[in-house]
């Protein structure tokens, strides 16, 4: 368990901390269960890819929040992450409104994805800043670890984009829908 003053035990700073950590593990576990959706309807392999071995990576997340739980002497907790929620709600809507193997879907799929990177990468380094603050080392180290591999997350579906399926996507025509399209 990380050391703490009695200053720290009690503030304001602490509960709040504690709250984004729960709402960031309800968010890390909402993505377990939607990575394996967004890798089932993308299209190009190296997308399908990048999708299956965040999952792998999202599943450490949650491991290390449950170890940061455990360093800083609180019991594992989880609170809905509403950003979370609506990103993850936002991707179905992609899924369910662009045609199947198409560029588009996987344009709008990473579109998702980045979108839940930013979200995790601004509330990591939010929380990597508060467990230094904090006096939790240990805790700061573990997060500051899951940070850079959203980081890195993020950069690799930036690059999937620009390789090839943005230009893809720009090529297809698009589908006349009848008189009010």
């Amino acid at each position: 368990m990380e050391t703490q003053t009695a200053q720290t035990t009690d503030s304001k700073l602490r509960e709040f901390f504690i709250d984004q950590l729960e709402d960031l593990l309800w968010a890390e576990k909402k993505l377990v269960k939607t990575l394996p959706k967004l890798q089932e309807a993308a299209t190009s392999a190296e997308l399908k890819d990048a999708f299956g071995n965040h999952l792998t990576q999202t599943q450490n997340h949650v491991t290390r929040l449950e170890q940061v739980f455990g360093l800083i002497g609180e019991d594992v907790d989880t609170t809905k992450c509403a950003a979370m929620a609506g990103i993850v709600d936002e991707g179905e809507d992609i899924i369910d409104e662009t045609e199947e193997g198409t560029a588009q879907r996987d344009v709008g799929l990473i579109f998702a994805g980045q979108k839940a990177e930013h979200y995790e990468i601004a509330t990591y380094g939010g929380m990597v800043t508060l467990a230094k603050t904090l006096g939790y080392s240990d805790a700061a180290d573990l997060l500051g670890q899951t940070l850079e591999e959203e980081k890195e997350a993020d950069n690799l579906l930036t690059r999937i984009a620009e390789n090839n399926i943005n230009y893809q996507a720009s090529t297809e025509a698009k589908e006349d829908k009848g008189f009010f399209s």
